[in-house]
């Protein structure tokens, strides 16, 4: 099984990983800044965009499919994940340590689940409950998801009309894998594999993130041996889309290191 890849620009390559329910199709406003510096591969993940599903839906599954995808690629891999992007990334450069030479870790976290010691993340009812609504309203479960990415955010409402205008335009996608790919939100912790992490690796965060708050960000970027982080205060889960200037600005200062 192959995923969906499409490729543009020219130099070292950087992967981009998407979030949930989404598709590669999302990067459209980084793409000619970007695409100046590196050869950058926009990844569909399985279930989602032009990618078929996968079982089991693991992250392990998902790497090793990144990973075979990539075979071929000469030098270090750059990698930009974002949000469940980010979960792939991290666990990527945890089994393919050699693979991976730099990470970008944008509005992401290593757990996306509140517990007594992990205060910066949603309570688990919040993911349980999407997961019931999309059984039953499931048009209307994804837009009310995109409409939380973007809440309080500066450009709000121009980043919520370019969400909804791009949610399907690949299709929609399946309900069965979209329940899968959250239940691996809700049941995944990577805290313990971070310190390990030995890439240097930039941590973007959102001052108004209601998904992946911006204390997780910093716990990422405090327990990565080479972590440095930077916080976009205006911004929601989507920085790229509110504030794409500024999330180049920042690639391009930390990939030409």
């Amino acid at each position: 099984m192959s995923l969906h890849v499409e490729s543009v620009g020219v130099g070292p390559p950087l992967v981009l990983l998407h979030g949930w329910a989404l598709h590669s199709g999302l990067w459209q406003p980084l793409l000619p800044r970007l695409a100046q510096a590196h050869r950058l591969h926009l990844v569909d993940l399985p279930g989602h965009g032009y990618s078929p599903s996968v079982e089991p839906y693991t992250l392990d599954r998902i790497v090793a499919l990144l990973d075979a995808q990539f075979a071929a690629e000469a030098g270090p891999l750059r990698v930009l994940g974002w949000s469940l992007g980010g979960l792939v990334a991290m666990r990527w450069a945890a089994r393919h340590a050699a693979r991976i030479g730099q990470l970008v870790l944008m509005c992401t976290s290593p757990r996306f689940v509140r517990a007594s010691d992990w205060p910066d993340a949603m309570e688990a009812q919040t993911l349980s409950r999407f997961g019931d609504e999309l059984r039953v309203a499931f048009r209307a479960t994804l837009l009310r998801f995109l409409s939380l990415q973007v809440k309080d955010s500066e450009q709000g409402r121009a980043s919520l009309a370019l969400l909804r205008a791009r949610l399907f335009e690949r299709g929609e996608p399946s309900g069965a894998t979209l329940q899968r790919a959250l239940a691996l939100l809700a049941d995944t912790d990577l805290r313990a594999e971070i310190p390990a992490l030995a890439q240097p690796a930039l941590v973007i965060a959102g001052g108004r993130d209601m998904l992946a708050p911006a204390g997780a960000g910093r716990w990422l970027a405090q327990h990565l041996p080479q972590g440095r982080f930077a916080l976009i205060d205006a911004a929601g889960h989507t920085p790229f889309l509110s504030h794409p200037k500024r999330i180049v600005e920042l690639l391009d200062e930390f990939l030409a290191a």
